[in-house]
């Protein structure tokens, strides 16, 4: 692996993905087609778990010694994309800061600068721990953000509704702090205090749609305002997820509520699960800003 100056001269960001669960995989697949991240590393703990095996059949080098493996690498990593769990990251943030590594969270740890690419993409570079929040926040926040710049609003309730064969082991762990977290994130990208967020994890067979449904309560909310706004910022999130889609946006008596689903088109996932698509795409898209940034600077 050449150093980070001489990647980013030669056109090309180099990453490693931690963790091989199911976020893990799909990020393999969306960064191999990436024109300005390399991917060099999968790393997980077990060489026999199902992550591990794609990957190596894909072509992608292996670890099996978690963060400690991108320590011990010949040459830092320019990127590295965190999909282990929220109690991990802490650790991962200290041992990987003396490296210059941007350290990308998928994980709801909040330890970093909270991302949402149409909402504070101008962020991105200016931070070297970014979280990536949740899934329901990623679908939740550029359309709740979108709202509150033109309507007052007292009260929000997000309800996230995910397949449970698309929610792997990290995030059953974590259930507490992706509560926690979206709800941080839709309190500070409104402004709004009085939030509440819950996360359904549904066994319905077929799987249900990944499903985010808002609703709100303010002051002069029209079923015409709300849409005008909603599409708007539905546009810009389905320029790189998309499989984002309005299905419900009405308002009336003070009282909104806006539904969208997402519907996967990843090589490794199925259509129904748009949470690990959207996160991923987000995440994936702070990285390649990122690298536009880094190569700019050095003429690539």
């Amino acid at each position: 692996m050449t150093d980070n100056g001489s990647r980013a001269a030669a056109g090309r960001l180099s990453v490693a993905v931690l963790g091989a669960g199911l976020i893990g995989i799909d990020l393999m697949t969306k960064i191999a087609r990436s024109d300005h991240l390399d991917l060099g590393l999968v790393v997980g703990r077990d060489q026999a778990t199902s992550g591990l095996r794609q990957a190596h059949r894909f072509g992608v080098p292996v670890a099996t010694g978690g963060v400690q493996s991108l320590v011990d690498s010949e040459r830092p990593f320019d990127v590295v994309f965190d999909a282990t769990s929220a109690s991990s990251h802490a650790e991962h943030v200290e041992k990987l800061a003396p490296l210059g590594t941007m350290l990308i969270d998928l994980t709801p740890s909040r330890s970093g600068q909270m991302i949402f690419p149409t909402v504070n993409r101008a962020d991105i570079s200016a931070h070297r721990d970014l979280s990536m929040v949740s899934c329901g926040g990623q679908a939740a926040v550029p359309i709740l953000h979108a709202i509150s710049q033109i309507h007052e609003i007292d009260y929000i309730e997000v309800v996230t509704t995910a397949a449970t064969l698309s929610i792997g082991r990290g995030t059953r762990m974590n259930l507490d702090e992706y509560v926690d977290t979206t709800q941080e994130a839709v309190r500070c990208f409104t402004g709004v205090a009085d939030v509440k967020a819950i996360l359904n994890i549904s066994p319905a067979r077929p799987p249900a749609t990944f499903r985010v449904a808002m609703s709100l309560l303010g002051k002069d909310l029209t079923t015409d305002s709300l849409r005008s706004v909603v599409t708007a910022a539905a546009a810009e999130v389905r320029s790189f997820a998309r499989g984002f889609e309005v299905k419900a946006c009405t308002a009336n008596d003070g009282k909104g509520f806006v539904a969208v689903e997402v519907t996967s088109s990843g090589d490794r996932v199925p259509s129904y699960a748009g949470n690990l698509d959207i996160i991923n795409s987000a995440a994936l898209l702070a990285a390649e800003t990122y690298a536009a940034d880094r190569l700019s600077m050095a003429g690539g």
